[in-house]
């Protein structure tokens, strides 16, 4: 909680009931939306999320896509991005990649993870070390047994590690065991994992849902593809094993996109917001 007892309250789409409380305590509060479904939500639910929204100090948006999204809502909503601190990942220059993947999100369908035994199906007869680890927490839903039945039909069990989330202090090493970041998901906003893997320097193909648009930039610090399309997203992991120079710009072009979400830059603007919160 910030000095003076003023409150942040996080509406990550759903829960915004403790807004009541913040209120009867007479405290300003400053909202910040989550999550790539909180559009959706906000159509389905419009007045509980208005009067949700018009009762902050201020409402912030780590993403242009939730911003653009959720302003029908309230006009005045600030951007302030997901940050890291881009001095725990270590960079490595990936001017050659291997077929080494990486996978790491929580196992819940919206993420959609029976696609990575899909994607290594589709690259197993060209590449014949290719291998996928896929690093996340289950989440109940059934994902985890799917994906391993997945890759099972698939006859690349051999090739796909599934581990159960490791604590935030390992993923910098995690990732940079592998080369290749794969981001499978349908629903997005701006997943920091996908920014831990920028910074370092991964060759990162992911699909386009939600915000990614707008935290990475087609061909130049990674390759989109349509959400739903393991088709696209193989072939688009070929284009990185293949295509000269490629692997190599992407690379380079991650580790200063991921530089711009550092602490050190964001932090001023929520800086800002506070202080102005704590004014008379």
């Amino acid at each position: 909680m910030p000095p003076c007892g003023r409150c942040i309250l996080t509406i990550p789409g759903g829960r915004i009931d403790q807004r009541k409380t913040f209120r009867a305590l007479r405290k300003p509060w400053i909202a910040t939306l989550r999550g790539g479904s909180l559009p959706e939500f906000a159509e389905r639910h419009p007045r509980r999320v208005r009067a949700a929204l018009e009762g902050a100090f201020a409402v912030i948006a780590p993403s242009a896509y939730l911003q653009r999204a959720m302003r029908p809502f309230r006009g005045d909503i600030e951007l302030i991005p997901n940050a890291i601190d881009t001095s725990r990942y270590p960079y490595r220059h990936r001017p050659s990649p291997s077929p080494r993947l990486v996978w790491m999100r929580a196992f819940h369908r919206i993420y959609r993870p029976e696609m990575g035994p899909a994607v290594v199906a589709r690259l197993a007869g060209e590449f014949s070390d290719v291998r996928l680890q896929m690093i996340g927490p289950d989440k109940g839903d059934g994902s985890v047994e799917g994906t391993r039945r997945a890759a099972a039909e698939l006859g690349v069990s051999d090739r796909v590690e599934i581990v159960p989330g490791v604590p935030k202090a390992e993923v910098p090493d995690r990732l940079s065991r592998a080369d290749v970041f794969v981001n499978t998901t349908s629903v997005d906003n701006v997943p920091v994992s996908l920014l831990e893997a920028l910074a370092c320097g991964l060759c990162v193909v992911t699909t386009d849902a939600g915000g990614i648009p707008d935290l990475v930039r087609d061909g130049e610090t990674a390759l989109m593809v349509p959400a739903d399309d393991p088709e696209a997203l193989a072939a688009a992991v070929r284009r990185i094993l293949r295509e000269p120079g490629l692997a190599g710009r992407l690379s380079a072009n991650a580790r200063r996109e991921a530089e711009s979400f550092d602490w050190a830059r964001v932090l001023p603007a929520w800086d800002a917001v506070l202080r102005s919160a704590l004014e008379p």
